[in-house]
């Protein structure tokens, strides 16, 4: 018996925000990131849509890009005084996986973080609040998945939390929110976005319910995440849309390794002066996956489908012919969109240079202990083909050296 679980609501479409009008409750908090939803308005519209819906409001903001544990447990603090019978999470992917952390903190005080890390372990939620996710950003779809994402920042590692109890009960999906994105940030969102779509139909927890999502999502941002990236606001709506679709599918697809070495890779590197971006990383380490998971029959004959539906090959083409040309495909869009195509290349501002912030030695003396804490990362699991250790060392290899994937 298998699984599929969405937002029991989702709002969508320009001014989506004001489904806020609508919601019944006492009291709600409002968890927010660094300042741009207040620059631009939507904080306050927000607070004010609750507030005419008889709420009273408080608000917990400051939260950091890939939020921390000790931001998890300050903001549950925060709701314990305040007793919210609504979270409403607003912005990009960390304040809602924040919030998400926080919501399970919440209603379970005595809940560690270990505890909350054990895969599909939790409690039942809604015992004290419902939970709303408005999305500012196209491409973490946490608005509508069971997962989070909490960096351990004295472990240098981050941990996803995973259970269908924390798949919000509300997702708005207002593209006005997304136009303010900066053109790097589409850039990341949207590839981390296509790595969503591509992990989830070749996932071994595929299914009928997911593929056509994962495949839509696919086509939609081929057609436009480059001229989103290039100023397009039709496209970036879209975007927003496509985004969505692929949160969807792997929400309940589950994802893979690409995910499983950007979550151990991205603050791994950290006292050096910068943290690997996800949706960087997940672009530059989407190609050597492929090739690697190519490997496995089911895996090579589910890529060509892909292409098949995005038309970047002929149909007549060999299972590997067409990899050939998924992969060529992806690299030219991390070009178009000014990702560099391995760690080597990564620069403290995430653009490509000649030598990035992770020194070759430094990668070296860590690549086994990252190496293995991929392989335990909780999106291996559901990977086409199961690495081994060595494996994982040499595919690591690729993704900092952009060697070709031949194992």
């Amino acid at each position: 018996m298998a699984r599929f679980t969405l937002p029991r609501d989702l709002y969508h479409g320009k001014g989506a925000l004001e489904a806020l009008k609508t919601f019944t409750g006492k009291k709600a908090v409002i968890c927010v990131g660094g300042g741009s939803m207040k620059k631009f308005g939507f904080l306050d519209r927000a607070k004010s849509y609750l507030e005419e819906a008889g709420m009273e409001v408080k608000i917990f903001e400051g939260i950091e890009p890939d939020p921390s544990v000790e931001t998890v447990m300050k903001g549950a603090a925060f709701m314990s005084e305040f007793g919210p019978d609504w979270i409403i999470a607003m912005g990009g992917g960390s304040p809602i996986d924040a919030a998400k952390a926080m919501w399970i903190k919440y209603e379970y005080p005595e809940c560690t973080f270990e505890d909350m890390c054990k895969v599909f372990g939790l409690p039942h939620l809604r015992t004290k609040a419902h939970f709303c996710a408005i999305s500012s950003t196209s491409g973490t779809a946490t608005e509508v998945t069971a997962f989070s994402i909490i960096t351990d920042y004295n472990k240098g590692i981050k941990f996803p939390i995973a259970d269908f109890e924390i798949t919000p009960d509300v997702a708005i999906v207002d593209p006005d929110l997304a136009e303010t994105m900066p053109q790097k940030l589409v850039a990341h969102t949207g590839m981390d976005a296509m790595t969503h779509a591509v992990e989830a139909y070749v996932s071994t927890a595929n299914c009928d319910y997911t593929d056509p999502l994962a495949i839509h999502a696919i086509e939609m941002i081929m057609k436009d995440l480059v001229v989103s990236y290039n100023g397009d606001m039709a496209a970036r709506d879209r975007m927003h849309n496509a985004q969505c679709l692929a949160g969807m599918a792997f929400s309940n697809a589950l994802l893979g390794i690409v995910h499983s070495m950007a979550h151990k890779t991205g603050a791994a590197f950290a006292d050096f002066g910068a943290h690997i971006i996800h949706g960087a990383a997940n672009a530059m380490y989407l190609p050597k996956v492929i090739a690697f998971n190519a490997k496995d029959a089911t895996a090579k004959k589910r890529y060509g489908v892909i292409v098949d539906y995005m038309g970047i090959c002929d149909k007549t083409a060999s299972d590997d012919e067409k990899v050939a040309a998924l992969i060529k495909y992806l690299r030219k869009m991390n070009d178009d969109l000014k990702i560099p195509h391995c760690i080597k290349n990564y620069g403290a501002d995430s653009y490509p240079c000649d030598q990035g912030f992770v020194p070759e030695n430094v990668f070296l003396e860590r690549l086994s202990e990252i190496a293995k804490n991929a392989i335990g990362d909780a999106c291996t699991g559901s990977n086409p083909r199961q690495p081994t250790q060595e494996e994982m060392e040499k595919l690591l290899k690729c993704c900092y050296y952009d060697t070709e994937v031949d194992f």
